[in-house]
């Protein structure tokens, strides 16, 4: 009982302080500046006028130190305005002040948020720091939102650190059923949002999305804090898009530069909404507005992005530099997004292939692939790895990958990673010189990237559709899917692959490094590892008309061995 009351009376001593404060400058100008600034402070914050609201309130605090509730709203004004620093001292003072006061769980939620901000940023040390003290201050308590926050921390800790997608559901559910009880809808829908990403984690990813709906249209509802409404988009979108749920990731992503632009003055998650729509943006065909968003997000206030953002949009550049041919500015890219923490493949491995690289880029594909932590994070490498390989000359390492990938997608249940799957199939049986066996799953990928919007992917299956075509003679049809094709390479500016293209045969007579149409089917079954015999079988001709061709083919190309001439067939993507 004595401790209890000694308790009371520190509190009580708190709060005579804080009034007294207020009441000793009631009188003067002081007292005025201070309630001049307060309640632009306030109003500024109700109407998220985040930076407006954080110059107030700092200018109040300056006349005065706030009270808890001012002091609050300038530690979220902070935040949302891009002053993490600042945001992180408000909380730290937050704390301070709540324990002064003996309000231990109002405390232990400044220390929680304390602690999330700094993992966000980097500063495990403190982080870890910050949520133990949040964790020791609820450890006797009953039943409340603070533990349901806590059990969050324990959520990520077990999903993004020990890879424990059930551990890390376990948790989430029950710190979901705790926000329900106790009225929090921050509380349930943060916890909600988590137990969706462990869900798809475990493979479960059509119940895991249905919940991060569930948290998103709280979110979109304005049923949360603006600091949880940002962390749900942004989680959400990005689960969305690691797991290919391309057209949630797009309604999403609408949603979220809807709500950025309602608030002129947001800067924090301004950043990663701009590189979601870069992504979108790249996806329809839109390169410039993407490169554009891209470049903002990295050009923007420091606030704009955390690291991860940051490293995710140089990432973005190199990818839109790298298809435009504009290869040294997408070297940069690359190298900027590793500096900031982010793995630059596939697309520099792609980048060395495009440089004619392709040892290089088929040891770093290699390793990607090794390295990827699960299946769906295999299949972000495997398309490339398959394209790469074949480009190498490795078509046995390029048919593992494609075969890797149908196995993927047979679990996903994903219409994307199918699409993946389905041209990777296709181009691996299009280098071996199964043709006819190489179009049905080319159309198959063709069909849903026309579907989706995705030109420049839908573009690149025209090519290979073409090359089948004509190496079963429908000359007109091949030039039909290539006229396609170059229509969106020129729109899109897309150099490499309009290159590319004209070394193909044209309608105009046209070929590349002077082959005739026989001649350059000749060269794929010759690459396919076929005998001189077995290509006038399956052409229809005489083996001495099959060894002229050989022999034009190895002028032409100055090769002196048909090893050389599949290995050039490979390297200048003639097959």
């Amino acid at each position: 009982m004595a401790g209890q009351a000694g308790e009371k009376a520190t509190r009580d001593g708190a709060r005579a302080v804080t009034s007294n404060r207020f009441r000793d400058t009631a009188g003067g100008d002081e007292m005025s500046a201070l309630s001049r600034e307060l309640d632009r402070g306030r109003a500024a914050y109700g109407e998220q006028a985040w930076r407006d609201a954080f110059e107030a309130l700092s200018n109040a605090d300056r006349e005065g130190p706030l009270a808890d509730a001012d002091l609050e709203r300038l530690a979220w004004a902070a935040a949302l305005a891009g002053h993490n620093d600042v945001h992180c001292a408000m909380l730290e003072r937050l704390h301070d002040l709540r324990i002064a006061a003996g309000d231990r769980l109002p405390a232990a939620r400044a220390a929680f948020w304390l602690g999330m901000r700094l993992l966000t940023l980097g500063e495990m040390g403190r982080a870890t720091g910050w949520l133990g003290r949040a964790d020791h201050l609820v450890e006797n308590e009953p039943e409340c939102a603070e533990r349901g926050y806590l059990l969050i921390t324990t959520g990520f800790a077990a999903l993004f650190g020990r890879k424990d997608a059930a551990e890390a559901s376990e948790a989430a559910r029950e710190a979901t059923e705790i926000g329900e009880r106790v009225g929090d809808p921050n509380l349930a829908n943060l916890a909600r949002m988590l137990h969706g990403q462990a869900l798809v984690a475990g493979g479960r990813v059509e119940r895991g999305l249905a919940l991060m709906d569930e948290s998103m249209l709280a979110a979109i509802r304005g049923l949360l804090s603006p600091n949880v409404t940002g962390i749900v988009y942004c989680a959400v979108i990005g689960c969305c898009q690691r797991v290919y749920a391309i057209e949630r990731a797009r309604e999403w992503t609408a949603a979220l530069e809807s709500w950025c632009r309602s608030q002129p003055q947001l800067v924090a998650f301004t950043g990663p909404c701009r590189v979601h729509r870069s992504e979108i943006m790249q996806l329809q065909g839109a390169w410039q507005e993407a490169l554009d968003e891209a470049r903002h997000a990295t050009e923007g206030a420091p606030g704009a992005a955390y690291p991860a953002g940051v490293a995710s949009a140089f990432y973005q550049q190199g990818e839109i530099l790298r298809l435009r041919g504009e290869f040294e500015q997408a070297e940069a890219a690359y190298r900027s997004a590793s500096q900031h923490g982010r793995e630059p493949q596939p697309g520099l491995a792609l980048l060395r292939l495009a440089r004619g690289q392709a040892a290089a880029a088929a040891a770093s594909i290699r390793q990607a692939v090794a390295s990827a932590p699960d299946a769906l994070g295999r299949a972000r490498f495997l398309p490339a790895a398959v394209e790469i390989l074949l480009s190498a000359g490795d078509r046995e390492g390029a048919k593992q990958a494609a075969d890797d990938l149908e196995r993927i997608a047979a679990d996903a249940h994903n219409e994307i990673v199918d699409a993946l799957a389905a041209h990777a199939c296709g181009a691996v049986r299009l280098a071996g010189g199964d043709t006819r066996g190489a179009l049905a799953p080319l159309r198959r990928a063709f069909t849903v990237w026309q579907r989706v919007g995705a030109p420049y992917l839908a573009a690149r299956l025209r090519v290979e559709i073409a090359t089948a075509l004509a190496a079963l003679g429908d000359m007109e049809g091949a030039e039909l899917e290539r006229d396609a094709a170059r229509s969106v390479f020129h729109a899109l500016a897309a150099a490499p692959d309009l290159a590319r293209l004209d070394q193909t045969v044209s309608g105009r007579g046209s070929r590349p490094f002077g082959l005739t149409a026989r001649e350059l089917e000749v060269l794929r079954l010759l690459a396919s590892g076929r005998t001189n015999r077995a290509i006038s079988q399956e052409l229809f001709l005489s083996e001495k008309t099959i060894d002229r061709h050989v022999s034009n083919i190895f002028a032409k190309l100055d090769v002196p061995t048909r090893a050389a001439a599949t290995a050039f067939a490979y390297q200048h993507r003639l097959v």
